[in-house]
């Protein structure tokens, strides 16, 4: 199990967000790109970016910085938020980004991951952000009528191999990740699931790694210290 770090881009800083809310902001960095280069010397074997302003606009925002960042680490990136075109996508993987995640896009243009899917194959991810059981777009502002495990297996039906689910209720709260639903979605798809979402212990990321994530992301327990990065890969390589 891949164990992920977080670095979310907003007006050039490294924050994180309580529940998705942009009024609730923690700045842990005014170097994205310096702290990518920390996560790496850590060990980290790939990083999870996040383009909020891009997210909230609906188009990249960060381009520049996430390009930074891709050339100035050896590990492999992977960056949502605010990819809504085909363009954008080729535009990252041009600047050396290895995964591009498809958020509200992959709900409300089918054919386009359907598209990238065939461009692209294994790079592209879909993230299926989920607020009390219902998949959130936009920014995570507006709620849908989807299921988790019905909308995985339609993008699944259009080449869609990997997902990263985050549930909006827990991310950035340093509770715990909601693992009925992880479970749920990893036994109902066998897809390669990637857990997101109120990862605060290393014991989190254990049984995250006994129900069969194929990854955790970890953001703000990161920047409090509630996990030590060196010391979760220690433990999950055991």
């Amino acid at each position: 199990m891949e164990i992920i770090p977080a670095i979310d881009i907003r007006g050039g800083k490294c924050v994180r967000l309580y529940q998705g809310d942009y009024g609730m902001e923690t700045v842990f960095s005014d170097d994205p790109v310096g702290m990518a280069m920390n996560w790496q010397s850590l060990g980290a074997m790939r990083l999870h970016i996040v383009d909020l302003d891009g997210a909230a606009a609906g188009e990249l925002k960060n381009l520049d910085m996430i390009s930074e960042i891709a050339n100035s680490v050896l590990i492999p990136i992977e960056v949502g938020g605010g990819i809504r075109d085909m363009e954008s996508i080729g535009k990252l993987f041009k600047c050396g980004v290895d995964r591009v995640i498809l958020g509200t896009s992959a709900v409300e243009d089918p054919q386009m991951v359907k598209e990238a899917c065939r461009c692209f194959n294994k790079s592209i991810v879909v993230g299926i952000d989920a607020r009390d059981g219902k998949v959130a777009t936009r920014g995570w502002k507006l709620d849908t009528s989807r299921e988790p495990v019905e909308f995985a297996r339609a993008m699944m039906k259009l080449g869609v191999r990997s997902f990263v689910f985050t549930d909006i209720r827990r991310d950035g709260t340093l509770t715990e990740p909601n693992f009925t639903a992880l479970f749920e979605l990893i036994d109902s798809t066998k897809a390669a699931i990637i857990a997101s979402g109120g990862i605060t212990t290393i014991t989190h990321l254990k049984v995250l790694k006994k129900l069969g994530a194929a990854g955790a992301i970890i953001g703000k327990a990161l920047y409090t210290k509630d996990i030590n990065l060196k010391q979760a890969l220690d433990e999950l390589d055991k």
